[in-house]
């Protein structure tokens, strides 16, 4: 708490007359974290492509940006405070878990607006949640590595489940752009059965 008030430049007093336990701080700063989502995260997102499967990687470039200048040192606040507290608060439980629909539905959203891009039957919200995961599991290694090899290698493999879904919905074959070219003696050797 000394440390906040410092931050803050506060006295006591005004901050616990607005929060009177350190859980009421802690819902405020999660209320907060919701409210700012939008302007401060997926808008921008936005304002940088209008391809809808671009923003996905835009968004995840933006917090592997945020790693970098942390030097892999915190994490996502969102996913340490669901780690780190959310069994023993049910209202952080809560608040931790409405940020992150939230930001699924803004991703999925995206994957809406994708259209015929992804093939029908894929499920956009799950898809938007596995787009989550794969951020806050990156994250998550990275840190515990002091690196982002492990964030960059989940969305290398993000990007090419996506190239997968782009090319199934066109109609290609799913390994297209890999035929493994038949030699000779494979041939040979099915005519002789």
């Amino acid at each position: 708490m000394a440390t906040i008030l410092r931050e803050a430049d506060v006295n006591s007093g005004s901050l616990y007359h607005f929060f009177p336990t350190k859980e009421s701080l802690l819902i405020g700063v999660l209320e907060r974290y919701q409210r700012l989502l939008r302007p401060i995260v997926m808008d921008p997102v936005e304002k940088v492509t209008d391809d809808p499967i671009g923003r996905v990687f835009v968004l995840l470039d933006w917090y592997r940006s945020g790693m970098l200048r942390a030097q892999c040192k915190l994490g996502c606040p969102i996913g340490n405070l669901a780690l780190e507290l959310a069994d023993n608060h049910p209202d952080v439980r809560r608040l931790a878990d409405a940020n992150f629909i939230g930001w699924t539905e803004a991703v999925k959203q995206w994957l809406i607006d994708a259209g015929d891009r992804l093939p029908s039957h894929i499920n956009r919200g799950e898809l938007a949640q596995m787009v989550l995961n794969t951020m806050e599991g990156g994250i998550m290694q990275s840190r515990a590595r002091g690196e982002v090899a492990p964030f960059d290698a989940a969305v290398r493999q993000l990007r090419h489940y996506f190239d997968y879904l782009e090319r199934d919905a066109k109609g290609a074959p799913p390994d297209a752009t890999r035929q493994p070219k038949r030699s000779n003696r494979s041939r040979r050797s099915r005519r002789r059965t």
